[in-house]
C-alpha cells in the first residue's frame, strides 16, 4: 500500500493521509457496486487495502457527501464523499488512473476489466 500512496500522493498533490483515504473510499465503492469475484480479488492483490477501506469508513459524511450517498449515486456519490474527504475535482481523475494501474500491474487486466465494465461511469476516471 505504501507504493500505490507514494504514486497517488505524486500524482495528485494530495498528502499521504488523504491519499489513503481516498483510496479506501474508492475500494469500498468498488466493494459495494463491483462483482464480487473481481473486487475480492483486487483487494487481496493490495496489501493493506483493508486497512484503508477501514480507516475510510471512520468519520461522518454530513452535507452535499452525505446527502449523494443517501440518493444512491453511484460515481457521483462516490465523488461527493472525495471531495468531502479533501479531493479536488481535478485530482480524482489522476488518483483513479493511478489506482487501477496499480490495480492492473497487481491483479491484473483479467480483474480490472470487469470491474471497470460493470460500474456506469467509472471508465471516465480510470
Amino acid at each position: 500500500m505504501e507504493e500505490l500512496i507514494a504514486r497517488v500522493t505524486q500524482k495528485t498533490g494530495l498528502d499521504a493521509a488523504t491519499s489513503t483515504k481516498a483510496i479506501g473510499m474508492i475500494l469500498a465503492f468498488l466493494r459495494k457496486e463491483g462483482p464480487t469475484a473481481e473486487v475480492n480479488q483486487l483487494i487481496a492483490a493490495l496489501p493493506g487495502a483493508e486497512d484503508a477501506i477501514a480507516q475510510a469508513g471512520k468519520g461522518g459524511g454530513g452535507g452535499l457527501m452525505g446527502m449523494m450517498g443517501a440518493m444512491g449515486g453511484g460515481v457521483m456519490a462516490l465523488g461527493g464523499q472525495l471531495m468531502g474527504a479533501g479531493v479536488s475535482m481535478g485530482q480524482m481523475q489522476p488518483l483513479g488512473r493511478e489506482l487501477f494501474a496499480y490495480g492492473r500491474e497487481k491483479a491484473g487486466e483479467d480483474v480490472m476489466g470487469p470491474i471497470v465494465g460493470s460500474i456506469p461511469g467509472l471508465s471516465q476516471f480510470v
